[in-house]
């Protein structure tokens, strides 16, 4: 009889989002096994032999431990959040030199070890180090994931929830584009409960999109307002890491804004942005390509062109 198939998660990079991450993994059971790396051996040691603690209060126990990259050979996702961090004052797209350097190094570890499955990018600025990852790693497209627009979404859902006193569950809304400073909301496909968010606004005076653009901007500069209040954004985006992962592992099929690479679609070739994609056990299915409204698609293809400027600059593809 052959071996069932245990699936196994490689976290690269014990920092605060790696850790939160980890966290996130063992307190939902998401993967039967969950390796930990980073640099710094002893934070990574301890984090392993904290969670171990942890395990009988979880749902079902993962196999936890502090690891080398030769344990990437039978990982299944091998997520990267290590690298250097946003400072105060920082934008994402400032990161990029110190960023790039560090992930050539890793990917160079990882593929070395015989690695064949996913990549998943979390580490900032996001879509320029996912589109580098898969650079430096020659896998194809689908199996390089970044984790894009996740958080700015939930973050985009969870706002409008607020404003309308609805559950996030029943807020379908998406942003897109550079997880950064040039993403976009799709006002075009934003609905509650079914009903498009522009109808709720022509029926109901309470509401306005003045308060709903307010509202954007604040989604879009919320990680610079909780970096200047505790220094960095982790839970939220360790929860989008392992939502991407569940449905991965999961093989759901499911819907997610990530950084995905695109070839011709929303007119755009050869860049990872963050669109809607169906996420599943060998990556990224498909792209969902949006009927975007003339200025959406405006603001999209600048977005597109900002990050194709940087990678031009600070990625070799050769």
């Amino acid at each position: 009889m052959g071996q069932e198939h245990v699936n196994r998660v490689v976290v690269i990079g014990a920092g605060a989002v790696g850790s939160s991450y980890a966290f996130s993994l063992l307190n939902q059971s998401i993967t039967e096994e969950l390796v930990i790396l980073d640099l710094n051996e002893d934070k990574a040691m301890g984090d392993a032999m904290d969670l171990n603690h942890g395990k009988v209060f979880a749902p079902h126990p993962t196999k936890t431990w502090y690891g080398q990259y030769a344990d990437c050979k039978h990982a299944d996702i091998v997520c990267i959040c290590a690298g250097a961090n946003q400072k105060p004052g920082e934008t994402r797209l400032d990161l990029v030199k110190k960023n790039v350097g560090i992930f050539k190094g890793i990917v160079e570890h990882v593929m070395a070890s015989g690695f064949k499955g996913i990549f998943l990018v979390a580490t900032n600025p996001v879509d320029i180090l996912t589109h580098a990852t898969r650079a430096f790693s020659g896998l194809p497209k689908e199996r390089v994931i970044g984790s894009g627009t996740i958080l700015d979404s939930g973050r985009f859902r969870f706002l409008l929830s607020e404003y309308f006193n609805i559950a996030p569950a029943n807020v379908h809304a998406t942003i897109i584009g550079e997880h950064g400073d040039t993403e976009l909301p799709v006002w075009s496909h934003a609905y509650i409960g079914g009903t498009p968010i522009r109808e709720l606004i022509e029926n109901h005076p309470e509401y306005s999109m003045e308060d709903l653009e307010d509202l954007f901007i604040n989604v879009r500069d919320a990680a610079y307002h909780i970096i200047e209040k505790k220094g960095a954004t982790y839970y939220g985006i360790a929860m989008g890491l392992s939502r991407i992962t569940k449905a991965i592992l999961h093989n759901e099929n499911s819907i997610l804004t990530v950084s995905a690479h695109l070839d011709g679609e929303y007119g755009e070739n050869d860049i990872y942005i963050g669109v809607p994609a169906v996420i599943n056990r060998h990556g990224i299915r498909e792209v969902i390509e949006l009927s975007l409204n003339a200025h959406e698609q405006q603001q999209f293809h600048h977005s597109a062109s900002v990050l194709k400027d940087i990678i031009s600059q600070h990625v070799q593809t050769s």
